[in-house]
């Protein structure tokens, strides 16, 4: 997928001109109230005796009719996200909503001997990253979660009809109207097919294409030249909530050199959990729980979409539907220049709690075939992340600091998984000191 070329803006069309779409609608042009990398944003309405009002609930795109993202905008919708297609899937899922903005037609017209392409769309608000700018970078992170469960439901949805977004980011997220606590992921300019007719796009770097999309999100497959996928869709998704989060990235001074962009987060993925623990602020487990089961993802690996929801919980597992009241108000030292590094929620690593003798509560023993009774405590926040992929340790409530990981699963699950997960992280002497304490094997 090639980055879009640069070109001019259209040429403004007159106030009050009549645009007729594909099924002979005919829409009102009013004002311009914003615009894109390649299009004008108006407002629009089907009332052709009146101007249109400031209240208007439509918009129509216009984009010069050789531009290539809105006829891939209109493809997307055209292919993958016809009303009754979300409707079906959201009842499905029991969702009432669907953070993906209503399409209304499309067409083609003519000014001055000029072609043009348009789409209407539902009238949104603002885009959320006025909203960070407004909170000096941050939001909260119960907020950041929150988004993130939203649009997991989004990309479930796309990805399940063969498109990818590959662009989420902030400037494409977009509040509602009327109703500011629903979310959209909108822009679908450069959504990619990843899976024409079920057939999955093979794994091929592709040096010419490498680097390609929003430069602080685009995933490693994405620097590497690889066609867009759900794992890379999924990895953009963990950048942008890092960046919301802690107000900065790693690879913020050096975005105008791709390849050590690239580096820096390939050197984040590869120090999982540790890496997030020092940037996050306020504690970022659950971050670095979601983007280890990113990582684990094959290219053609279709996602556990609710593990991953499950994983941005605050307070155990999530039933799809219902997004609630989204606060956007400024985090405590957001404005104050507060530092973005460290969160209180982890311990520093090297310092692990740990008791002999001491007996492990009736909770490390959930869910377990076999509960051996531990005579270790430890302190779960600091593997929570290291064990996000492992189902019979992640039915514990991650607040809780009683038992070591070693006590909670019995010899054989404890031992599967040091093996699995714990022998090539930060973590693996730590694990060693307790897994010694508690008497279990240390496995290669």
């Amino acid at each position: 997928m090639a980055p879009p070329r640069k070109r001019a803006l259209p040429a403004p069309l007159p106030d009050g001109f009549t645009l007729i779409d594909t099924e002979k609608k005919q829409w009102k042009l009013g004002r311009i109230i914003g615009q894109g990398g390649f299009g004008l944003i108006y407002l629009a309405s089907q009332d052709m005796e009146m101007p249109v009002g400031e209240d208007s609930h439509f918009v129509i795109k216009v984009e010069y009719h050789e531009n290539g993202p809105l006829f891939s905008e209109l493809k997307f919708y055209q292919r993958a996200a016809k009303p009754e297609n979300m409707q079906r899937w959201m009842r499905s899922k029991t969702l009432d909503f669907l953070g993906i903005p209503a399409y209304w037609g499309s067409g083609l017209a003519e000014h001055n001997g000029t072609r043009y392409r348009f789409m209407v769309m539902d009238r949104l608000g603002s885009d959320l990253q006025k909203v960070c700018e407004r909170n000096g970078g941050k939001l909260k992170k119960h907020t950041v979660l929150q988004l993130g469960r939203v649009l997991l439901d989004v990309l479930e949805y796309i990805h399940d009809n063969e498109y990818v977004h590959a662009d989420i980011k902030a400037a494409n997220l977009m509040l509602g109207h009327t109703d500011p606590d629903k979310v959209y992921l909108a822009d679908y300019g450069l959504s990619y097919r990843y899976s024409p007719d079920g057939v999955h796009k093979e794994y091929k770097k592709n040096p010419k294409k490498g680097h390609n999309g929003t430069i602080e999100y685009t995933s490693i497959d994405a620097h590497n030249g690889v066609a867009p996928s759900r794992r890379g869709d999924l990895e953009v998704l963990g950048f942008c909530l890092l960046h919301w989060l802690c107000g900065a990235l790693p690879w913020d001074s050096v975005l105008k050199n791709p390849i050590q962009v690239q580096e820096a987060k390939t050197r984040l993925i590869g120090n999982l959990p540790g890496s997030v623990q020092e940037l996050s602020v306020g504690g970022a487990y659950e971050l670095a729980s979601f983007l280890l089961s990113v990582k684990a993802l094959e290219y053609e690996e279709r996602p556990d979409y609710q593990r991953l929801r499950e994983l941005l919980s605050e307070a155990g597992p999530r039933v799809s539907g219902g997004q609630g009241r989204l606060d956007l108000s400024v985090p405590r030292g957001a404005m104050s220049g507060g530092s973005s590094t460290r969160g209180s929620d982890w311990p520093d690593r090297g310092k692990v709690r740990v008791a002999e003798r001491l007996p492990c509560s009736e909770n490390c023993l959930l869910g377990t075939p076999n509960p051996t009774l531990g005579i270790a405590h430890g302190d779960l926040r600091l593997v929570c992340g290291c064990l996000a992929m492992e189902t019979h340790f992640m039915k514990l409530p991650t607040n809780r600091s009683c038992a070591d990981v070693a006590s909670r699963g019995g010899l054989e699950l404890g031992s599967e998984c040091c093996s699995r997960f714990l022998r090539d992280t930060c973590f693996s002497t730590q694990w060693s000191r307790s897994v010694g304490l508690c008497g279990l094997p240390l496995h290669s």
